[in-house]
């Protein structure tokens, strides 16, 4: 009988976390989520997705510095199937299957959860190249500067680098070039972008620094039971 290597649990236990967080992160963004009023910088808001999408960056980080920019890069890899599979679901669901003839609630339900393929184009490319790209900067920090025990500095500057990156691909994919059907001009992507970038960063200062100390010590602890 062949003998197979246990998974770690803390592994385990953040690869389903990880999974359940790509689905949310691909349906949450039609709510825009207001961050109050800030001095200087005015209103930010920002799509509700992004709260699942940094808790992926911080399951990525702490993998990585649990497990070894391999596995998280893995880990990252994976994401696109639950990703996928729930994309070719909801488009099934809301253009193939027929609604109940006494439920009346189906445009409600494609204009919240109906994406268009470029926009999901535009998803699939900024998450795989956004969440590489934390993984990367968040291990290669690592052995530089004597950072490798500064974990959450390590992911507060990874996060925002990714979000940035994010945030252009996604946005300039979606939207550039296309005319807004009420001014007839075409859509201002810059500012956008800007306002975007702002409000991401905000959320990454305030929440990835402190949810990977957490999430890593989870895992630690999660694993020290385990052995």
């Amino acid at each position: 009988m062949t003998q197979t290597t246990p998974i770690s649990r803390s592994l385990f236990i953040f690869s389903l976390l990880y999974g359940g967080f790509v689905v949310l992160a691909g349906v949450m963004g039609t709510k825009l989520a207001s961050l109050g009023t800030w001095p200087v910088l005015g209103d930010l808001a920002v799509e509700s997705a992004i709260f699942a999408f940094l808790l992926l960056v911080v399951l990525s980080s702490a993998v990585a510095e649990q497990h070894g920019q391999h596995t998280a890069n893995k880990l990252v890899k994976y994401g696109f199937i639950p990703l996928i599979a729930a994309m070719v679901m909801l488009t099934i669901v809301i253009r193939l299957v027929p609604p109940a003839p006494f439920w009346h609630d189906q445009e409600a339900f494609q204009r919240l959860l109906g994406q268009g393929v470029r926009m999901q184009f535009a998803g699939l490319i900024s998450y795989g190249t956004s969440q590489m790209l934390n993984v990367y900067v968040f291990s290669k920090l690592a052995g530089s500067g004597g950072m490798g025990k500064a974990v959450a500095l390590r992911a507060w500057i990874a996060s925002l680098l990714s979000q940035v990156v994010d945030t252009i691909l996604f946005i300039t994919i979606s939207f550039y070039g296309v005319v807004d059907a009420m001014s007839g001009e075409p859509m201002p992507i810059g500012a956008i972008m800007q306002g975007q970038i702002i409000s991401k960063l905000v959320l990454s200062t305030i929440m990835v620094p402190a949810l990977v100390v957490f999430f890593v010590r989870l895992g630690r602890k999660l694993d020290a039971q385990q052995s």
